[in-house]
């Protein structure tokens, strides 16, 4: 995938699946690519049950979905890497530290998109803009708590929790994709 969206989560089964899903639906353009990929996954694995619902519920089928452990490639082939808490986020800059200005957490990168004004360089690629518009408002936002750029685990919880966290997830791709929208 080069110039793709890579979400990454720890197994690959829940959060990322969940996002890369959402990310396609709201971008509804095929042109983007978006993948997905976990820290610890075991390649092969199928959506977690109730993502799958919440997959299903929203239209798409997650029949074809399987894991895949995150690899260096997938890292350095993409021109976003979106990962659900800051751990994750250290892990991918470890395994591809060139991967380092192009990846966040989710979370964090859809305050920055809300914040960033439109790309002014659109020959770069819409998410290779988005990214560097968002970079540009990093100075005009005031930190945030730490713990506000990790996405909660819904595993071991209810269908509700897997709910919450697609909420979640939406919530904080809309600015991002509205971002991409402007650049591309």
């Amino acid at each position: 995938m080069v110039d793709g969206m890579l979400i990454v989560c720890h197994a690959n089964m829940c959060r990322s699946p969940m996002a890369e899903y959402i990310v396609r639906r709201l971008l509804g353009n095929p042109s983007v690519p978006v993948t997905s990929a976990g820290t610890h996954a075991l390649d092969g694995r199928p959506m977690h049950p109730y993502a799958a619902q919440i997959v299903a519920g929203a239209g798409a089928d997650p029949a074809g979905f399987v894991s895949r452990e995150l690899r260096p490639e997938h890292l350095t082939g993409a021109a976003l890497v979106l990962t659900a808490t800051r751990s994750q986020r250290s892990r991918c800059t470890a395994l591809a530290p060139a991967a380092l200005h192009r990846t966040f957490t989710l979370r964090q990168f859809g305050r920055l998109a809300a914040a960033a004004g439109p790309s002014t360089d659109p020959a770069e690629g819409p998410l290779r803009a988005a990214v560097r518009a968002a970079a540009r408002a990093r100075g005009r936002l005031q930190p945030a708590a730490p713990d506000a750029d990790d996405l909660p685990d819904p595993l071991g919880g209810t269908p509700e929790d897997f709910r919450r966290c697609a909420e979640e997830i939406e919530r904080s791709m809309r600015p991002v994709v509205a971002l991409i929208g402007t650049a591309g």
